[in-house]
């Protein structure tokens, strides 16, 4: 499972150095942290976290509901207001930006945790095209939108040699050789894809099934990789591809 990488952005340097620590103890990888919109900026470009924590209060002139905007408008990644603030005035601002998680200090670290992986299951579980008549299982479509960091990647169906679950998430192994990690279980992932294309093989392994090439007793092989068959994906591998089981 990948490991989320936080941007930590607080102009209060004893509250940063509090934050830091709890995310280490948490096992995150973590950057910063920036003071203000500047630093923001220098931190989002060059550090390129996976999700952000946000003080609402920064140094200078623009606080963090700037950050914000501009996170929306060019990062499109999930982020997390920490703020002393519990105002209405606050909130209804908070709102029009759209945080993923709102968090009141003081905070425990299971509250700072819990927020991390809501918001980031949350905003990720959105990135990927809903099924309908013009999602990737439309007859006429040959590709698919994933979201890969901050960026929404094209993958042709084509292009896609087989699926790897990794927990949550999984790993799209490409033709040429390049590899995207999506956060998605492997069935959810497989329900975005055209109808009788990819075929599960194992618990941890979905292929392309016009890239199968030889079929051997425990295993298939397909351009230069050997993948695994699970004994209960097997049956149902045969005759997806005509063959009888007995042979």
């Amino acid at each position: 499972m990948a490991v989320l990488k936080i941007g930590v952005i607080e102009d209060e340097l004893v509250i940063a150095r509090t934050i830091l620590g709890t995310l280490g103890e948490l096992g995150y990888p973590h950057c910063g942290p920036a003071i203000n919109y500047t630093e923001a900026l220098d931190l989002l470009e060059n550090e390129k976290p996976d999700l952000v924590l946000l003080d609402i209060q920064l140094a200078g002139r623009k606080d963090g509901f700037d950050v914000a905007e501009k996170i929306n408008e060019t990062h499109r990644i999930p982020f997390i207001f920490l703020t002393a603030n519990s105002d209405v005035e606050t909130i209804d601002r908070a709102k029009k930006v759209k945080p993923h998680a709102y968090i009141v200090k003081p905070f425990t670290k299971e509250e700072l945790y819990a927020a991390i992986e809501i918001a980031f299951s949350n905003f990720t579980g959105n990135q990927i095209e809903p099924k309908s008549e013009n999602s990737a299982s439309s007859p006429n479509k040959n590709f698919m939108f994933v979201k890969d960091g901050y960026v929404f990647r094209k993958i042709f169906f084509d292009e896609l040699l087989y699926l790897e679950s990794e927990a949550n998430y999984v790993l799209l192994h490409l033709v040429s050789q390049k590899k995207v990690m999506v956060r998605s279980t492997i069935n959810d992932f497989i329900e975005q894809l055209k109808p009788g294309r990819f075929i599960r093989i194992h618990r941890r392994f979905s292929v392309n099934i016009h890239f199968i090439e030889d079929i051997f007793p425990n295993e298939l092989s397909l351009r230069t990789v050997k993948l695994p068959i699970g004994k209960s994906y097997r049956d149902r591998l045969l005759q997806a591809l005509g063959i009888k089981a007995d042979v």
